[in-house]
């Protein structure tokens, strides 16, 4: 039987599909200033990795076990506050994330929520990893 692959072409938008397919943001740092792992009630996992120097998060990565729309979702956070300080990171939000995708579905809102979760988990460990060297 053939499948119609223009079909997902044409449900979803150039932002989705860009962020859907691309794995220049997926790696696994083995020892990040920063770092979050959270499990959706979907059963997705989504980790992050946080590379963070003079307050920047130079580096953000991530590693998903999940659908295509967590990984749009996670490679969306990444792209969005890479370069930036950590307290603009905190800012970024699931409706951010779905408007900028445009088209991920209604019924995977969660997986936005999912990513925004995971990395707020990371800044957090990023907060705690600064105020243990603030004690030695």
């Amino acid at each position: 039987m053939h499948q119609d692959h223009t079909d997902f072409l044409n449900t979803h938008s150039l932002n989705y599909i860009e962020m859907a397919l691309s794995t220049d943001r997926v790696e696994r740092i083995t020892h990040p200033d920063g770092y979050g792992k959270r499990t959706g009630q979907c059963g997705d996992t989504a980790e992050f990795f946080l590379i963070c120097k003079d307050n920047i998060l130079q580096s953000v990565s991530f590693n998903v076990c999940g659908c295509m729309n967590t990984t749009a979702c996670c490679n969306t956070v990444s792209m969005k506050v890479t370069g930036k300080t950590i307290d603009a990171a905190w800012k970024i939000s699931p409706e951010e994330v779905d408007r900028f995708l445009e088209t991920l579905p209604e019924d995977h809102f969660h997986c936005a929520e999912l990513a925004v979760g995971a990395l707020y988990l990371a800044l957090t460990d990023i907060n705690g990893n600064k105020l243990e060297q603030l004690k030695d």
